[in-house]
């Protein structure tokens, strides 16, 4: 007896699913807007951000508080960021491992440039493992909220969206992939998430959550011929 599976692909988020780097992004963001704003006041804006461009961040705070930034700041902000990233980031435990025990292809789905989730996929061991290919927020017209990224990694496989399971850890990435009308997996086991995340994918209409990448493949497992009729070998 054969199992009919109703997922064709399986899509990654890069950032806080592959490696561990929110934490470090949202440091630098903050020290470099710290020293131009009341640090309180500071959090207040930052709270919830994670997620988003870091331009998009810089540029939400800057409005708040009315502040005309040099046109070198941001670039400056992610150049830091990325060199941080490269000397310090950790993998998330467990994903290499999880991501080559799935028999599905995959797709990497980023808010961040080409570049650095290429860098990532060289750290985690999974360069090879990518078969689908990156699709980052320079490959598109709008990033994450929206779904373009998603949309383009699915139309790339040749795959109906609602035959994607994607792998997110932030609301701003998960809305994308809903709206895409794609399966969502919620991961909270990054350093950077905070404790009423769980609840905010929830709401947003994520079903599943997940804590430790040891147990995504069994996981998608599940997911993938949950209510799926058995048919003849």
């Amino acid at each position: 007896m054969n199992r009919t599976s109703h997922i064709d692909l399986l899509i990654c988020d890069c950032d806080g699913v592959l490696i561990d780097s929110e934490i470090i992004t949202g440091r630098v963001i903050r020290e470099a807007l710290a020293a131009l704003v009341p640090e309180h006041e500071l959090d207040v804006q930052l709270a919830g951000t994670f997620g988003l461009q870091s331009r998009d961040i810089i540029t939400r705070v800057a409005a708040h508080f009315g502040l005309d930034l040099p046109t070198d700041f941001h670039p400056n902000v992610r150049r830091r960021a990325e060199e941080i990233i490269r000397a310090e980031v950790q993998t998330i435990a467990g994903v290499r491992e999880a991501l080559h025990a799935i028999d599905l292809p995959l797709a990497i789905a980023s808010n961040s440039q080409h570049e650095a989730v290429r860098h990532a996929l060289e750290r985690t061991g999974l360069t090879e493992r990518v078969d689908v290919g990156v699709f980052s927020a320079d490959r598109v017209k709008r990033p994450k909220p929206a779904p373009d990224v998603y949309l383009l990694a699915a139309s790339t496989a040749g795959v109906d969206p609602q035959r994607c399971l994607v792998v997110e850890d932030s609301a701003t990435g998960a809305t994308a992939a809903l709206t895409a009308g794609m399966q969502v997996i919620g991961f909270l086991g990054a350093s950077h998430i905070p404790p009423e995340q769980g609840e905010i994918l929830r709401e947003l209409g994520v079903e599943h959550l997940l804590h430790d990448m040891h147990e995504l493949p069994a996981l998608v497992e599940r997911l993938r011929y949950l209510n799926c009729t058995t048919t003849s070998a």
